[in-house]
C-alpha cells in the first residue's frame, strides 16, 4: 500500500508531461502510419511525415501556447490532412479557454478537413454533415474537461475561502471571550478588593480602635476575601469548559435580595448607603444581570473614588415600563482614590447597557456628588415608551455637557 502511495504521488506529480509525450508519441505513430500507407514514399508522404513531426512536437507547449499550436495543426490538416494533431490540439485549446479563440479556430479547423477531404476526392456533402461531428467530438470532450476543471476549482476555492472565514470567526469569537471574561472579572473582583482596601484603610487611619473593632475588620476582610475567591473561581471556570457564549454561565440572574446584599456589604465596611430597591424576580435574564452589574460598579466606584461619601441606591422595574437604576453620591470628604482605575468601569457598563438596548447617563451632580442613572427595557409585548423614559431622557437633556467621556475616563 505504502508503495502504491508513493506511485501515485510520483504520477500525480509528473502526469501533465507524462500526458504531453503520450500525445506526441500517439500524434507520431499516426502519422507514420499515414505517411507509409502508400505504395511508396513519394514527395507528399515525405511531406506529411515533416508536417506531422512538426505538428506533433509542437504539442509539447500545447498548453502555454494552445492558440498557436492549434493554428499549425490547423496548417497541417489544410495541407496535409493531419486530423490526429488538429484534434489534440483542438482538445487542449477547449480544455484552457472557451471563448471567440475556440470557436474562430474550431470554424477553422471544420473548413480544412473540409477542403482537405473534398480536394482528396471525397464527397462533399457527407463531409458537410460528418465534420461537425469530427471536430465538435475533441471540443465538447475539451470544453466538459476544462468545465470539470473550473467547477472543482471553484468547489476548492470556495471550501478554502470557508475555511479561512471560519477560522475567522473563531477567532473573532475567543477575543470577544476573552473580552467579556475581563469585564466579567472586572466586575467582580474590583467590588470586592474595593471593599477590602476601605476595611484596611479604616484600620490604618484608626490605629487606637479597641480590639473588637479589629477583629470585626479583620474578619469582614477574611469573608470579602473568600467571597472574591470564589467569584474569582468561578469565573474562570468559564476558561476550563466549553458552556455558554452570551455569559449566561457566569453568574444567576440576580433578584432584589441579592441587590439588597450588595449594599448591605458597603455598609459593614463604613459607607452611609442608602436604598430602595423594588425588582421582581421574573426579571429577564440579561436585565437583571445588567441591573446587578450597575450597582456593583457604581459602589465600587464610590469605595475607591468617594470614600466616605454618602450613596443612595435607586432600583425599580415593571414589566411593560422597563428598569430604572440612579445610584448617586455626595461630594467626598477625602480627596485621592485607595485603588487606581483603568476607567474601563463605565464603559464596559455604557455597552453592557447598550448590549440589552437600554441607556446609560453618568456624569457629576450639582452638589458636587456623581450620578450613574440608566434605563432598561423589559417589555411586555407591545410597542410602549413609558413616561418614566421620557422624564430620564429629559434629565439627561437638561444636564447637558455635564455628562461627558472625559468624566469617565477619570472615574
Amino acid at each position: 500500500m505504502r508503495r502504491l502511495r508513493r506511485w501515485y504521488a510520483w504520477w500525480v506529480r509528473h502526469a501533465p508531461r507524462l500526458r504531453d509525450f503520450l500525445y506526441v508519441a500517439f500524434s507520431l505513430l499516426t502519422i507514420v502510419l499515414q505517411a507509409a500507407s502508400g505504395p511508396g514514399w513519394n514527395p507528399k508522404d515525405w511531406y506529411v511525415l515533416g508536417a506531422g513531426v512538426v505538428a506533433s512536437v509542437a504539442l509539447l507547449w500545447r498548453r502555454r501556447f494552445p492558440v498557436t499550436v492549434t493554428a499549425i495543426a490547423v496548417v497541417a490538416m489544410l495541407t496535409g490532412g493531419l486530423f490526429v494533431p488538429m484534434g489534440l490540439a483542438l482538445l487542449t485549446l477547449s480544455i484552457r479557454r472557451r471563448d471567440l479563440a475556440l470557436v474562430v479556430l474550431s470554424l477553422a479547423a471544420y473548413a480544412a478537413y473540409l477542403a482537405n477531404t473534398v480536394s482528396s476526392g471525397g464527397a462533399f456533402w457527407v463531409t458537410v454533415f460528418t465534420a461537425p461531428f469530427l471536430v465538435g467530438t475533441w471540443v465538447a470532450i475539451g470544453a466538459y474537461i476544462g468545465a470539470r476543471r473550473d467547477l472543482m476549482a471553484s468547489l476548492r476555492d470556495r471550501a478554502e475561502r470557508a475555511e479561512a472565514e471560519r477560522e475567522l470567526r473563531s477567532e473573532q469569537a475567543r477575543l470577544g471571550e476573552r473580552a467579556r471574561i475581563a469585564q466579567e472579572m472586572h466586575d467582580v473582583l474590583a467590588h470586592k478588593v474595593s471593599l477590602i482596601a476601605l476595611h484596611a484603610g479604616g484600620l490604618e487611619v484608626n490605629p487606637s480602635v479597641g480590639p473588637d473593632k479589629v477583629e470585626g475588620s479583620a474578619k469582614l476582610i477574611r469573608e470579602t476575601a473568600r467571597q472574591a475567591m470564589e467569584d474569582l473561581r468561578e469565573v474562570l471556570g468559564v476558561l476550563r469548559s466549553d458552556i455558554s457564549v452570551d455569559g449566561a454561565d457566569l453568574t444567576p440572574v440576580p433578584k432584589a435580595s441579592d441587590l439588597e446584599r450588595l449594599i448591605m456589604a458597603s455598609r459593614d465596611a463604613g459607607v452611609a448607603v442608602g436604598y430602595d430597591v423594588s425588582l421582581p424576580d421574573d426579571v429577564p435574564v440579561s436585565v437583571g444581570r445588567t441591573v446587578y452589574r450597575l450597582v456593583q460598579e457604581s459602589l465600587t466606584n464610590v469605595h475607591k473614588h468617594a470614600r466616605g461619601a454618602a450613596t443612595d441606591v435607586q432600583v425599580h422595574g415593571a414589566r411593560g415600563e422597563g428598569v430604572t437604576v440612579r445610584v448617586t453620591n455626595v461630594r467626598p470628604v477625602a480627596a485621592g482614590s485607595l485603588l487606581p482605575g483603568a476607567g474601563a468601569g463605565l464603559v464596559g457598563l455604557r455597552e453592557r447597557v447598550q448590549l440589552v438596548g437600554g441607556r446609560l447617563w453618568t456624569g457629576p451632580t450639582t452638589e458636587g456628588g456623581w450620578r450613574v442613572e440608566a434605563w432598561l427595557p423589559w417589555t411586555d409585548g407591545r410597542e410602549q415608551v413609558s413616561d418614566q423614559v421620557e422624564a430620564l431622557h429629559g434629565e439627561a437633556a437638561l444636564r447637558g455637557d455635564a455628562v461627558s467621556h472625559g468624566d469617565e475616563g477619570e472615574r
